[in-house]
């Protein structure tokens, strides 16, 4: 059961990065990248790693997509023209991904191959990880903030409209 919805969600996961780089609205990209995002997290929990799924989900699916939809929106890059087509062929897609991991996420809920074990030894406490990011490598988490700033300064200036003494080019 569990290498079966292992698969879905690797399918599940394809097709939603697929659908990110092949759309031309920003914000429905982003919004399929959340999706698969999702469908690793869960991955990640079958594969018996529950904290990094935690994180796949807090800090990519949560933190870095809201900066990215705050920098899509504060540089205004979704396109201005109605999509062509009936709803169900604009909605379709997303409709289809969220409820097959709706599906899989119950499935898992129900079923759970993990339930039924003890904690291993490999399993790597909340702490050990805290000590490892603020300790050996608080340096590298320091750097990656810093980018993380520099990004949305620039972003902001690219965003940011020219007062009227400045040239327009």
């Amino acid at each position: 059961m569990a290498s079966f919805l292992f698969y879905i969600l690797g399918f599940i996961m394809l097709a939603a990065t697929l659908l990110c780089i092949t759309r031309r609205n920003p914000v429905h990209a982003v919004i399929y990248l959340v999706a698969s995002f999702f469908a690793l997290a869960i991955m990640f929990y079958l594969l018996g790693a529950p904290l990094v799924a935690a994180f796949e989900v807090i800090v990519y699916a949560g933190a870095i997509m809201v900066l990215f939809l705050f920098i899509i929106m504060m540089l205004g890059l979704a396109p201005q023209e109605t999509p062509e087509g009936p709803g169900w062929k604009r909605c379709g897609p997303l409709v289809l991904l969220s409820s097959s991991l709706m599906i899989c996420t119950l499935m898992l809920i129900f079923q759970d191959p993990a339930a039924s074990k003890e904690i291993g030894a490999f399993y790597l406490a909340p702490q050990a990880v805290g000590e490892a990011l603020f300790g050996r490598y608080a340096l590298a988490v320091e750097v990656i903030s810093f980018q993380l700033l520099f990004a949305t300064i620039g972003a902001y200036m690219l965003g940011k409209p020219l007062s009227k003494g400045e040239d327009q080019e």
